[in-house]
């Protein structure tokens, strides 16, 4: 599978993170943080611009420190944010705190009345689709309205435009009003997006239960989707196309944290398709920087440029056995 696509548009929201510094220190124990763009959507656009790829970012921030935070770091990374609305009002850009820790691992996400919620149609109209090669969305921004209406209403805006959807579920339960609607509105966004990325939690719950979720995956490949990726953590990654089954493994290191992960997996994947990799290669480099990115502090600095990418595939150990 070739995904012929350099520039992206990736919706979804960005925020503050704060980690406690040095890496293994709880948050109750602080005395410094360290401080680094978050959210899903930013870090995966991050992620594609430090592997050669262009990203722009559509979403809202607060009019106040923190959202202004977040445009500037933006700018350093190089992700466009000519969408990027700040908004009226009380509304939060996100922040979070986390610790650089595998065994007690913490993190509190401070979402109240998050700015991000408030894109619209407005936001989305002003998108030309056709400066994209594909669309990018994390399952965040469906969790509330205006912002689940506007991003339904970008994908099918994408998809009158032709252009390729990818999709990572990115389940995140404290956003949603409910378990039910949840379930309902990204199975919704699941059959509308080409390519799929999430775990297999994720897709155990949109399927009504984690025994379900692989097949329910490969049932997705099979009839709306092309490319379905089913992440099972330390057991490696199931991938469905059509009719092909690729079973891969993941590349072991010494994790400092677990977030991040799947934010530099999806950069990974995705540029690595874009430069030309078969599908396994792609999906072993979406793995390789996952791997990276967990063995430092932070998620977007943490995440690799190429010559980082070569380094650690050209000195690291080949990933291991995949799933069967």
């Amino acid at each position: 599978m070739v995904l012929k696509a350099r520039k992206f548009l990736v919706i979804g929201r960005v925020g503050m993170d704060l980690c406690p510094d040095p890496p293994g220190t709880a948050t109750e124990d602080a005395t410094s943080l360290i401080v680094a763009m978050g959210g899903s959507a930013a870090n995966t656009a991050a992620g594609l611009v430090k592997l050669g790829c262009a990203a722009d970012l559509v979403t809202t921030v607060s009019p106040d420190g923190v959202g202004q935070y977040c445009l500037a770091q933006l700018d350093h990374y190089g992700v466009g944010r000519q969408y990027v609305r700040a908004v009226d009002g009380e509304a939060r850009t996100s922040l979070a705190i986390y610790e650089s820790r595998i065994k007690d691992h913490k993190t509190v996400l401070y979402r109240n009345n998050a700015a991000d919620f408030l894109m619209d149609h407005t936001d989305i109209d002003a998108v030309d689709f056709a400066a994209y090669d594909a669309v990018i969305t994390a399952g965040t921004v469906f969790a509330a309205d205006p912002s689940r209406t506007a991003a339904f209403h970008a994908l099918d805006l994408a998809r009158a435009a032709g252009k390729p959807i990818v999709f990572d579920v990115d389940y995140r339960p404290y956003s949603w009003p409910s378990a039910k609607v949840a379930e309902e509105v990204l199975s919704k966004a699941a059959q509308m997006s080409d390519i799929i990325v999430g775990n297999d939690e994720e897709f155990g719950f949109m399927a009504g239960g984690i025994d379900r979720g692989l097949a329910f995956a490969e049932q997705l490949s099979q009839t709306t989707a092309t490319c379905v990726v089913y992440k099972m953590g330390p057991m490696g990654a199931v991938t469905f196309a059509g009719n092909d089954r690729l079973e891969t493994g993941i590349y072991r290191v010494d994790a400092l944290k677990p977030t991040g992960a799947g934010d530099s997996f999806m950069a990974g994947f995705l540029a690595s398709l874009a430069d030309g990799h078969d599908l396994n290669r792609a999906v072993l480099r979406g793995s390789a920087c996952a791997a990276i990115t967990v063995s430092k502090p932070a998620c977007a600095p943490a995440m690799p440029y190429p010559k980082d990418l070569d380094d650690f595939l050209a000195s690291h150990p080949g990933p291991s056995d995949g799933p069967n």
